[in-house]
This record gives structure tokens, sequence and C-alpha cells, in this order.
């Protein structure tokens, strides 16, 4: 079995490895790199199906919502489009251009790099933990998750990194050049996380670079 929730949307836009005919079941999300609404779906051989649908209602679900499934079937049609493929490759070289100028600024990447849509950064040199950048990031509009790190010595709610994506970003439209900007925010941010003139100073940045890429729908 293998769990693809993170990187459906690349293997679907052919960015990643899959592994469908491989695996005898995937499961994936339907959000996340998928850019669809908030479930899942399981892909196995059909002779497996009156188990799975068994299992799944009456099992352990019930109550089906009809927007739920009308919004994945438009999120699948979007997978489909040549776009798609565009948009997975962009995710990947957003997020390799924003791994590499954070690493550049001295904050060690624990895979050393990434070949997809997220990478992990090790705060434990640098005197602050996950939480901390974490939650000031997000008040200067920056949102990323604290997340631990391989043998860290802080318990998971305080953690010793933080998991930062490209997904969002990429749908707003931005590129390398943002990706750079980016990077040299959260940076500024981890290197002046109490000095406030400097976090209000990011904050005017993020927001000027949020307006240029606006979120709308041109359905």
């Amino acid at each position: 079995m293998a769990d693809i929730a993170h990187v459906a949307g690349l293997i679907a836009g052919g960015a990643h490895p899959t592994s469908v005919g491989i695996a005898d079941f995937t499961s994936a999300t339907t959000h996340k790199t998928l850019r669809g609404p908030r479930g899942g779906l399981i892909i196995a051989d059909r002779k497996y199906s009156g188990l799975i649908n068994k299992s799944v209602f009456p099992g352990t679900q019930g109550g089906p919502f009809m927007h739920i499934i009308a919004a994945k079937a438009v999120c699948f049609k979007e997978a489909m489009h040549p776009s798609f493929k565009e948009y997975a490759a962009r995710i990947v070289e957003n997020s390799s251009a924003l791994c590499a100028c954070i690493a550049e600024n001295g904050f060690r990447i624990v895979s050393g790099g990434t070949d997809n849509h997220l990478f992990l950064v090790d705060l434990s040199d640098h005197g602050i933990t996950g939480y901390e950048a974490a939650n000031t990031l997000a008040s200067v509009g920056i949102i990323l998750n604290k997340n631990v790190i391989p043998y860290d010595t802080l318990n998971p709610n305080i953690t010793s990194g933080i998991r930062i994506g490209t997904p969002a970003v990429t749908t707003q439209g931005m590129g390398v050049d943002e990706m750079n900007k980016i990077a040299e925010m959260i940076v500024s941010v981890l290197q002046n996380i109490h000095k406030r003139s400097e976090l209000a100073a990011v904050a005017k940045k993020v927001k000027v670079l949020a307006g240029e890429f606006p979120v709308y729908s041109s359905m």
C-alpha cells in the first residue's frame, strides 16, 4: 500500500513517480498538491472494489457530501488538462529555488535539498524553536508549520524545525523571482525574531507581494 497524500498532484502532473500499478492500494487526499476539495480517494484493482466499498460504507463512513463529490470531479478534470503539468513542474521549480535561497543564508535543510513540493528547515543551531518561528512568521503573514526534525530533542508541540511548501503560492501565480523574495522575508524574520521594527517591515513586504497575486476565480 502507498499513501500519496502529499504528492498526488505532482504525480498527476508528471512531476513525481507514481505508485499506481506498483502498489496494490494507493490512497491520497484530494486537497494539498491535487488542489481539490478536502477529501480523499483510493485507487486499487477492480477485484478489490467490493471489499473497499463495504469497508468505507457502511464500515467507517456515511452521509456522503454531494457538493464535495462534485468538487472532486472538477478537481480531476483540471488535473487532466495540460496546464496542470505546468503547475506541477512550477511547484517543484519554486520549491527548489526557495529551498536553495534559505540554505544559502545559513539554514540547514534536513534533506540537503528538495525534489518535490516541500522541505524541512533545521533551526536548532539558531536558538529558535519551530513553534516560535511558525507563530512569528504567521504574525507577519507568512503561513507554514512547525515540524519535528530527525532525533529532535524538543517535544512535538515545540519542535526544532519548520516545514515549507510551495503549492499555494504557485497556484497564485508566483515564480522563482517571488520565491527569492519570500526566502529573504523568511530569513529576515528568523534572524530578527525579537525586533518588532524588522517584523513590521517584513509584514509590509508580505502584504505588497500578496496583493500582486490575488486569489480569485476566472470561472
